[in-house]
């Protein structure tokens, strides 16, 4: 059995790097006899964002016979398991994993620090493209507010399409990661926080965009990236 590379996991949504010493790496080559006489091995788990994963990975793999201890490190995303020599096979483990929904490859410090900066960029790239959106909009919106009643409904819709020229493409590019976390989750016919957040996002900017066309009061555009903005800092 191999260990193989899957791209399904929870919350972030950004595909796992590759580590060149796991692709079709047999598990049992990184098994260890600990000091108490059990087997381990350390793994790099790829998809695995919040505490409800490290639930789900550490509860699974305790259920496995024989199965004596799991712990992840979601910062790093490395997993140690020990288990009685001979209860269960390394196999057993990965293919655990695999049916989670999550990647798995043999823990490389180097590779698993390149992955942390690598999403880490992508991060603030999201972060700063929802922020700018949602100042700018902001002020567009500020008029649209205090304007109590006096604003003509020709000016109150050129600025509510203005705030939707920013807010669309902003608002479609910042929720990349939840749209992908989503959609991985969907298509493993499981849900996470990440689906009605995105379902959020869509509804959200398809009433705004409706109102918008009906020359309508109320459009939510500075709502929905100010949203994003704050769930990001989260992430």
């Amino acid at each position: 059995m191999a260990i193989a590379l899957t791209d399904a996991g929870c919350p972030s949504g950004l595909a796992p790097a590759e580590s060149p010493e796991s692709p079709r790496a047999d598990p049992a080559a990184f098994v260890r006899r600990d000091g108490s006489g059990h087997d381990t091995i350390e793994l790099m788990v790829q998809g695995a964002k919040c505490a409800a994963c490290i639930r789900k990975i550490e509860s699974g793999l305790l259920a496995l016979p024989g199965v004596s201890d799991a712990r992840l490190n979601l910062s790093t995303g490395r997993l140690r398991v020990a288990w009685t020599p001979g209860a269960v096979a390394p196999a057993a483990i990965t293919d655990a994993l695999a049916r989670m929904g999550y990647g798995v490859a043999a823990f490389d410090p180097a590779a698993a620090a390149r992955q942390v900066d690598e999403e880490g960029r992508k991060l603030l790239r999201y972060l700063a493209v929802a922020g700018f959106a949602a100042m700018n909009i902001m002020m567009f919106s500020v008029p649209v507010w205090s304007g109590d009643g006096e604003m003509g409904e020709g000016t109150r819709t050129l600025l509510h399409w203005i705030s939707a020229l920013i807010a669309i493409p902003a608002a479609l590019y910042a929720a990349q990661p939840f749209f992908r976390s989503a959609w991985t989750a969907l298509s493993a016919r499981r849900a996470n926080m990440d689906v009605p957040i995105s379902l959020a996002v869509v509804l959200t900017l398809s009433i705004s965009i409706a109102e918008t066309l009906r020359q309508g009061e109320h459009a939510y555009f500075d709502g929905i990236t100010m949203l994003l903005f704050f769930l990001l800092i989260g992430r």
